[in-house]
């Protein structure tokens, strides 16, 4: 594996971090003042579209969406080091029309919607002028099993019904959110993984209520969120399904393997944005009559971070060579073992960094306690540490049960 970067993938990091130097970063600050100047919370601040069409001009704009033309053309392994350059802001993923739910919705349009679902939908979302929410999981149900999804999209003449409650779909709550793509049952006798669907709902369509806002740690997340949302009797064509009915578990799949890796390659970048606050904290610390730098326990910290730091890393372009050059379903053991190690590679430097801020790293003076909210978020997005491990320990039973078939032969013949 050859993990060098191309002229193309350097010229782009150059770009971006000089982007982040210049835009990003000075004005994440900009960003949250004009956010708490706001009566409404749920209003979007004047900043963000300025950086937007900075990041258009630049060049700088949807640069996921692999074997697309509709995007910079890069592959997995190519996007990853921009992904963690955009990781090491809060707001920078948007800047660049690089946001989660968005990319993998976007990417669910590319590969299974119709053209005109494209055109109504996937156009402007490219265009970042609107946003999306993903309809998946529900407060009622295990929803780290797909198969357990309760509800209900039933055909009626040239249109589809929907029904069910859902949560944590983040963006919803954000008012330029216009689409969300549900998933649920249209035929409870086929086979299990054939029973659910998806397909298009608007926000705006009747039926569709948010009932609240959910938190994480505290964190509303304004002004995207996470809402619960309720669908009731709520109509909408029948050339708004995805696909076809019972493809929902395939899609599911498709959408979340690049939406697994996109969020571990942010996260490789986050913990990257903390340990660097956190060297340069103790540098300008004393304790016990020396700089924090120089305490043992701290040069500890900093050298283990480092390591795990580059280990999630390796491991992430692993996973994402995989993608491009064998698929994803053949990588899949890589994505499961690096959706579990990333968060939690993540979260032991943020934790290291909050202990050397002391007071401040769990205040909202400096980024690290809203990091570590939503990367310890990610330990359950897109699939708990316990399923991803149940699949890797799986392949590996797999794998065992074959080498013990190939000795018995041995021994047979």
């Amino acid at each position: 594996m050859d993990f060098d970067y191309s002229e193309k993938v350097q010229r782009l990091r150059t770009e971006l971090e000089g982007f982040m130097e210049e835009h990003v970063y000075p004005n994440e600050k900009t960003y949250a003042d004009q956010h708490a100047a706001f009566e409404d919370r749920w209003s979007i601040p004047p900043i963000m579209e300025e950086l937007k069409e900075k990041a258009k001009a630049a060049g700088l704009w949807n640069l996921f969406l692999p074997d697309s033309d509709l995007g910079a053309g890069l592959t997995n392994l190519e996007y990853a080091p921009l992904c963690e350059i955009m990781g090491r802001s809060p707001i920078a993923p948007e800047v660049f029309n690089c946001n989660a739910p968005d990319t993998g919705n976007m990417e669910v349009l590319v590969r299974y919607g119709t053209p005109e679902q494209q055109e109504k939908w996937l156009e402007p979302l490219l265009n970042g002028e609107i946003r999306s929410c993903f309809a998946m999981t529900e407060p009622d149900v295990a929803s780290s099993d797909a198969t357990n999804i309760q509800s209900r999209i039933e055909r009626d003449g040239d249109e589809y019904v929907v029904n069910g409650r859902k949560w944590w779909s983040t963006g919803a709550p954000d008012p330029r959110c216009k689409i969300s793509i549900f998933m649920g049952k249209t035929d409870l006798e086929a086979k299990r993984h054939e029973q659910q669907s998806m397909i298009l709902v608007p926000l705006d369509a009747p039926g569709v209520e948010i009932e609240r806002v959910l938190s994480v740690y505290g964190y509303d997340d304004a002004p995207h969120g996470h809402a619960e949302i309720s669908y009731n009797d709520v109509r909408v064509p029948a050339e708004n399904i995805i696909w076809d009915e019972g493809k929902g578990f395939a899609i599911a799949q498709g959408r979340l393997g690049p939406g697994r890796i996109h969020h571990c390659m942010r996260l490789v970048g986050v913990a990257e944005r903390a340990i660097e606050l956190m060297c340069e904290r103790v540098k300008e610390r004393e304790a016990f009559g020396k700089p924090l730098a120089d305490q043992g326990v701290i040069m500890e910290w900093i050298a283990d971070s480092r390591i795990e730091i580059e280990q999630s890393r390796l491991l992430t372009l692993k996973a994402a060579h995989m993608m491009d050059t064998v698929g994803n379903k053949e990588a899949k053991a890589e994505i499961a073992m690096i959706k579990v190690v990333a968060p939690n590679t993540t979260l032991r430097v943020l934790d290291r960094a909050v202990q050397a801020f002391g007071g401040a790293g769990v205040s909202d003076d400096f980024p690290l306690a809203n990091f570590w909210a939503a990367s310890r978020t990610l330990r359950l997005a897109d699939g708990p540490d316990e399923v991803h491990r149940a699949s890797v320990a799986k392949l590996e039973l797999k794998k065992e049960r074959k080498d013990t078939l190939v000795t018995e032969e041995v021994k047979g013949g």
